[in-house]
């Protein structure tokens, strides 16, 4: 399966996530959804925020030009939200999956969906 393909099934696929991305580690582009374009220094802010979440936790997420609260920030996700809407940040050993929910949708079905393609990318050593 591409990385493509886990965004547009995976992800957009279950209706629970409106905007996703999977980046490298290395903060590079594996695959997008066609409405979310998500700067280098937004992803390289990301992938730190994994390691050293004190910036995400001043200054707040920050996703296509758009300001999250910082909800969660630790190893394994970070979530944010913005008024109705949020998002749920995944790391795996080498990517991080990024999904942009809108209301309805709550930020555990959302968080639910993000998280459980991170499980399944981990259970085969992505």
């Amino acid at each position: 399966m591409s990385w493509q393909q886990y965004v547009d099934s995976n992800l957009l696929g279950t209706g629970k996530i409106q905007r996703a991305a999977i980046f490298g580690l290395d903060g590079s582009l594996w695959a997008t959804s066609s409405n979310l374009s998500v700067t280098a220094p937004e992803a390289a802010a990301l992938v730190k925020g994994f390691t050293d979440p004190s910036g995400l936790r001043a200054a707040g997420i920050f996703i296509a030009g758009v300001k999250y609260f910082t909800l969660r920030a630790d190893d394994r996700a970070i979530y944010g939200k913005q008024s109705q809407n949020g998002a749920c940040i995944a790391k795996t050993k080498q990517a991080i999956i990024i999904g942009i929910y809108e209301s309805p949708v709550q930020a555990g079905e959302a968080n639910k969906v993000v998280e459980g393609l991170a499980d399944y990318l981990l259970s085969v050593n992505y």
